[in-house]
């Protein structure tokens, strides 16, 4: 049942005006982002042919595009998880969709990978845009492939917090700012915090998401990244099967 759920959040997704306009303004940004770096590349290119082993331009164009995706997504992705249960909630839809002969859990992961499907688009384009360049020279498929799986373990930490806060409440604007309100705090860490001996630094989402935009597959950030999914996603499993029990 839960190919049901995904197919019903990405038509609510793919007919809200909403969702296409975040999606079409994250194409923009990242174009105009892609085709800076481009041509600072071009600008910079002969004074790099002098260096030994000089950086190629997947390391000065495709990584800078990746992490202002994170950043992006960090900033819309509590827009598009504000309706997935608060607004279902809000239209005493839930309660329906409750009573259904479907488990919690299987509601749940399916919101969360209706939404994920929806972004993966978001993510491909990056791809694409980057195997663009591979036609004027060589792309560091290691360092694009790093760089895919931290945005898409990020995203799904950005998804799986929005999707509880959207549980705790019945106001999608509320679950939206709590949302990005989290976000954000984690943001300001990621700059605050210059000590990387610091307990502070492990916590850090962006701070884990560096790992992989600099090309280091570190088992730690993949196992912290998937347990802080996996996390939410139980607390939001739980919390709802609370609200199962009380009705």
């Amino acid at each position: 049942m839960i190919h049901v759920i995904v197919g019903k959040e990405l038509r609510a997704l793919f007919v809200s005006p909403l969702a296409w306009f975040l999606l079409a303004l994250m194409q923009v940004a990242l174009t105009w982002v892609f085709l800076g770096r481009l041509d600072a590349y071009l600008h910079v290119q002969p004074q790099l042919q002098q260096i030994a082993n000089p950086p190629g331009f997947t390391e000065i164009i495709v990584t800078p595009v990746f992490a202002m995706a994170a950043l992006i997504l960090l900033m819309i992705v509590p827009l598009l998880t504000m309706r997935l249960l608060a607004e279902e909630r809000k239209n005493r839809t839930l309660i329906l969709l409750m009573s259904a002969p479907i488990s919690i859990s299987e509601i749940v992961i399916g919101k969360f990978l209706g939404l994920m499907l929806f972004i993966a688009g978001v993510i491909i384009f990056i791809v694409i845009l980057s195997i663009t360049l591979s036609m004027a020279g060589t792309l560091d498929s290691g360092l694009l492939i790093s760089n895919v799986s931290g945005l898409f373990l990020v995203t799904c930490c950005f998804v799986a917090l929005g999707l509880y806060i959207s549980s705790l409440t019945m106001q999608p604007a509320i679950a939206a700012l709590g949302t990005l309100g989290i976000l954000l705090c984690f943001w300001v860490l990621d700059m605050l915090e210059s000590d990387q001996g610091s307990w502070i630094h492990y916590f850090s989402l962006l701070k884990h998401f560096k790992q992989f935009n600099s090309g280091l597959l570190d088992s730690f950030s993949i196992a912290y990244l998937v347990l802080f999914t996996l996390f939410f996603i139980v607390l939001t499993i739980r919390h709802l099967d609370g609200d199962r029990l009380h009705r």
